[in-house]
C-alpha cells in the first residue's frame, strides 16, 4: 500500500495538473516552473540530474537529502512538465559493488 507522503505528492501534482493526452496515456502535468516550485517548497527537492530524451523532452530527477523523496519528470520544449514517477528512500551516490572472481 503506497504511504501517506506519496498519496499527498501524487494529488499535490495532480491539482497542479493540466492534462496531456498521449496516445497510450495521460500523466499529470503542469507548467515547469510551477512543478519545480511546488518540489522545492512541499518536499525539499531539488534538481539533481538531467538527460534529453528521444522525443526532445529533457528527464529530470528531482530529490531530497534530508527526506530522502524523489520525483521524475518530463519537461517538453513548451515548457510543460510531467510526472514520470516519485518515492522515497533515494540515494544519490551509491557505490558500485566490489568484484570478485574472474569474469562471469
Amino acid at each position: 500500500m503506497p504511504s501517506l507522503s506519496l498519496l499527498v505528492r501524487a494529488a499535490t501534482l495532480a491539482l497542479l495538473a493540466v492534462p496531456i493526452a498521449n496516445a497510450e496515456e495521460s500523466r499529470p502535468c503542469a507548467e515547469r516552473s510551477s512543478v519545480v516550485r511546488k518540489l522545492e517548497e512541499r518536499f525539499g527537492e531539488t534538481l539533481r540530474s538531467l538527460g534529453l530524451h528521444r522525443d526532445d523532452g529533457l528527464v529530470e530527477v528531482y530529490s531530497s537529502e534530508k527526506t530522502g523523496t524523489w520525483t521524475i519528470l518530463l519537461t517538453h520544449p513548451d515548457g510543460m512538465s510531467c510526472l514520470l514517477a516519485a518515492g522515497q528512500s533515494w540515494e544519490q551516490d551509491v557505490p558500485q559493488p566490489t568484484r570478485t572472481g574472474g569474469d562471469a
